[in-house]
């Protein structure tokens, strides 16, 4: 069997007036409207000086095109026109063609990104009213905060640079925007976006994360979050801005911290009986110290001891090279190391706390 016509790429096209093509979008849109996207959008997005004063015109129906396109999977200007073809237009009024939809996305500058990130918070809020979003918020809530570096293209684009990413485990500088994004999450829910805000591409990690923290449990409250919250973020945001808005709006934090000498005395300090051990289904014990690695079988229940004085590490590695090869001996102070020692090698976790080099000076842990 033999299929007898040939098909260009313009032949098939979706036209039927009683075809829907994604009937899901009604209640989607129906919720959207119960809970006040049109108002919220028609209240806090404006432009006040447009190149093109018909793009300013009537901006909360056009954004919920674009909100309805993205639902089915739309991510450029032309993806739009799939909420107008077929029979979708009898399902919804005011449907905007991509081309005007474009036209209004092309007057947004930073300060329309932040009405929109006000509509998000508000809208969020709206939404757990209505439907139960975040179950368990009464017993728990989590905040995540972090960064990302997104691509654009365009001469003209506002905030665009280059920063730093990894691409298949390489670093490398790339042209484009650094969006901060938080999100609120509980142990029986999905996390939902708080707030995310735009930033060129070359803004370091933590630029803003104080304040993007402080909004984001203002939002965990007002959406109904009753239960403790904890902020969790990676080293980018363990500093002080972070700490402080976590502090003074009553959360806990679970923040990755840089090594200095502050936090060093602040570990020494605490008591050896004051560590919380964490335990890990399933863990590897080290043979040295009896503590746990990292598990490999949820079987296992075996619990870790607590971590060693900083000072006094277990014995494992002195650090030759952060590329290891292969196994050989340090010359300074004995340790294994799995590549060749140069004279500035920085001994690290060295064999015992009294270990000395040949030049009888102690290994200090970095």
């Amino acid at each position: 069997m033999q299929v007898s016509h040939s098909f260009s790429a313009t032949s098939a096209v979706f036209d039927d007036e009683h075809l829907v093509s994604y009937a899901g979008l009604v209640p989607v849109m129906t919720l959207a409207e119960q809970t006040g996207l049109l108002r919220l959008l028609g209240e806090k997005v404006h432009i006040a000086e447009p190149r093109i004063k018909s793009a300013a015109a009537n901006p909360a129906p056009k954004l919920a095109t674009v909100v309805a396109g993205m639902c089915v999977g739309a991510d450029s200007f032309d993806d739009i026109d799939v909420v107008r073809c077929g029979g979708m237009k009898t399902l919804f009024d005011g449907v905007y063609a991509p081309s005007t939809v474009g036209t209004l996305l092309r007057e947004f500058t930073f300060g329309h990104a932040r009405q929109l990130e006000s509509v998000l918070r508000e809208h969020l809020v709206a939404l757990c009213a209505r439907v139960d979003l975040l179950p368990g918020a009464d017993q728990g809530v989590f905040i995540d905060i972090d960064s990302l570096l997104r691509p654009v293209y365009g001469h003209a684009k506002q905030g665009a640079s280059y920063g730093h990413t990894k691409i298949a485990g390489k670093q490398i500088l790339r042209k484009g925007l650094s969006p901060l994004a938080t999100t609120i999450s509980t142990a029986s829910s999905a996390p939902v976006i708080a707030g995310l805000r735009l930033r060129a591409g070359r803004a370091n990690s933590g630029k803003g994360a104080g304040r993007m923290v402080a909004q984001a449990i203002g939002t965990a409250r007002a959406a109904g979050a009753s239960a403790q919250i904890l902020v969790r973020g990676d080293s980018a945001y363990g500093n002080r801005a972070v700490v402080a808005a976590c502090v003074r709006h009553g959360a806990r934090f679970s923040l990755v911290m840089t090594r200095n000498a502050a936090i060093e005395r602040a570990i020494a300090a605490i008591d050896a009986d004051a560590w919380t051990p964490v335990r890990y289904p399933g863990a590897v014990i080290d043979p040295d110290t009896g503590g746990s690695l990292m598990p490999t079988s949820p079987k296992s229940s075996t619990p870790p001891l607590r971590p060693p004085p900083m000072r006094s590490p277990p014995a494992w590695w002195c650090a030759g090279s952060k590329t290891p090869a292969t196994a050989t001996r340090c010359s300074r102070c004995g340790g294994i190391t799995r590549s060749s020692p140069t004279p500035s090698c920085p001994s690290i976790r060295p064999t015992s706390p009294t270990a000395t080099t040949p030049s009888s000076r102690p290994c200090s842990p970095i």
